[in-house]
């Protein structure tokens, strides 16, 4: 199981981390990609740390990005596999993140974009101590049929284009029935006119979630 690096923010005030926001970069990114949003966030959560790992294989089709699983998009079954073969590298970073920053599991909230959704999805369900909430962007469910085994319910909230043609809106209420037929407590906003990628209501949506699901220490 290789081991994940990427960038990382000190929280914007100093001393001790109170929470841990891990960024879940997409499909032919890496962690720089959403580096971005901590920083943005920063400000408002001043005693978080934000950490962006590097997905753990070099992208198929991107000669500069990362890919957490190969994906051709033409068959379903190839999510499931892929989170199920990534998974447990991004858990590993997510214990050694927490450990690092002396913070206790439920201190943490995964936000994922597109592919980084899938994996914050399942990873998040399937942590011992569940995280404070996800929040996923312009994502899916990889797995709705393995959900009866999961160990964590945390608050999700899905965010999502009208206009995404890469993973349609559909996915995103596929993923939202599915959570809350599983007792996962689900949220989820549609964006009108974006298409894959978040706009500035999106990073509202997830940073009042973030801020909920953190506040109070």
């Amino acid at each position: 199981m290789s081991s994940l690096d990427g960038p990382r923010l000190a929280p914007a005030a100093g001393g001790q981390a109170t929470g841990l926001v891990v960024l879940v970069h997409g499909y032919g990114a890496d962690g720089n990609d959403l580096i971005d949003i901590g920083r943005a966030f920063a400000p408002h959560l001043p005693s978080v740390a934000f950490a962006s790992p590097h997905a753990p294989s070099p992208c198929g089709m991107s000669a500069m990005g990362r890919e957490w699983f190969p994906l051709t998009f033409r068959d379903p079954a190839e999510y499931r596999r892929g989170v199920q073969a990534a998974g447990p590298a991004l858990a590993a970073f997510l214990d050694a993140e927490l450990a690092r920053l002396g913070l206790a599991g439920d201190r943490l909230v995964l936000v994922g974009f597109s592919q980084g959704t899938m994996m914050a999805l399942h990873a998040g369900l399937r942590r011992t101590v569940g995280p404070a909430a996800i929040v996923g962007y312009s994502g899916l469910l990889a797995d709705p049929e393995d959900l009866s085994g999961i160990t964590a319910r945390p608050p999700v909230t899905l965010i999502h284009g009208d206009r995404d043609d890469v993973l349609p809106i559909a996915f995103m209420h596929r993923a939202a029935a599915a959570l809350g037929e599983a007792g996962v407590p689900c949220a989820f906003h549609v964006c009108p006119g974006v298409a894959h990628g978040i706009d500035q209501r999106g990073l509202a949506l997830g940073l009042s979630a973030i801020r909920s699901a953190l506040s109070p220490a």
